[in-house]
């Protein structure tokens, strides 16, 4: 149970957290250079699952993908030939994930795209409102990889899409739905039939070391399970949109300001809590 006045601290510093600069140096300013929400979709999917790592080492291994995918994402994706796509992408590697693994990520989105016509669709396949959504990102992950056929899933591809099945926080995948659903601050809203209230947090690091600080959660583990329960205490606190202080609380490890060997934390506006 979160302690009683974290709602009026986490208010605070969320009224006062200036978004639209931060969102430069988010990864989602890559997605919202696309106008067309299938552009977006699509080039938003692509980028959370490549958000790992430097911010500047992957927004540059980004920029070049997209680079070669053009105007359109999704026009490019829906008509990805691997032949001909995979000379283009040659050489693009990223630290876990290799070229290939890019190229088999295109054909698995690729299909999912003929077959349901968008991402969301794929989801909502498997989706009921109020229930927990790990079971339907479970299913939304399992009917990607279904599209392999008989080739195997190698390391790099696993990477890239992580499952909740095998107790992984999958924090970019849970960052991909904040964006998707949520239609306040940076976030997106082109999801419009999912709840912002069933949403998971993207645990890393930094929200995993704050909410420990700020009686969120007691688990040392950076988990599914810890993921939800610091999910479940943000709900105490806004049962519609619990993941409204996910950008704000990650942040203040970003900025440095929240570190892990306490040096900030009397420059930290938490400590209060």
């Amino acid at each position: 149970m979160p302690k009683t006045n974290n709602a009026s601290v986490l208010d605070a510093l969320y009224n006062s957290f200036d978004f639209e600069r931060h969102k430069l140096n988010d990864p989602i300013e890559l997605p919202y250079k696309y106008i067309e929400k299938k552009d977006r979709e699509v080039s938003a999917f692509i980028t959370a699952l490549y958000s790992y790592g430097k911010v500047d080492l992957f927004k540059s291994h980004l920029r070049r993908v997209f680079g070669v995918m053009g105007p359109s994402p999704y026009d490019y994706v829906a008509g990805f030939e691997p032949r001909r796509g995979g000379s283009e992408l040659r050489g693009l590697n990223y630290r876990f994930s290799s070229e290939e693994d890019l190229v088999r990520l295109i054909v698995l989105v690729k299909r999912a795209l003929e077959e349901h016509g968008s991402l969301e669709a794929l989801f909502m396949s498997s989706y009921a409102k109020g229930e927990r959504i790990r079971d339907a990102l479970i299913a939304f992950i399992k009917g990607l990889y279904r599209y392999r056929g008989n080739k195997p899933v190698t390391a790099g591809l696993r990477h890239l899409l992580t499952d909740p099945a095998r107790g992984s926080a999958c924090k970019r995948l849970n960052m991909f739905m904040r964006w998707m659903v949520r239609d306040k601050d940076i976030d997106m809203g082109l999801w419009e039939g999912v709840s912002s209230g069933d949403l998971v947090i993207p645990l890393d690091t930094h929200i995993a070391r704050i909410a420990r600080c700020i009686g969120l959660t007691s688990r040392k583990s950076t988990d599914w399970k810890t993921a939800e329960e610091i999910t479940d205490a943000l709900r105490v606190l806004d049962a519609d949109d619990p993941l409204k202080y996910d950008f704000v609380l990650c942040h203040q490890g970003i900025s440095g300001i929240c570190r892990a060997d306490r040096s900030f934390c009397n420059k930290c506006a938490l400590t209060v809590i």
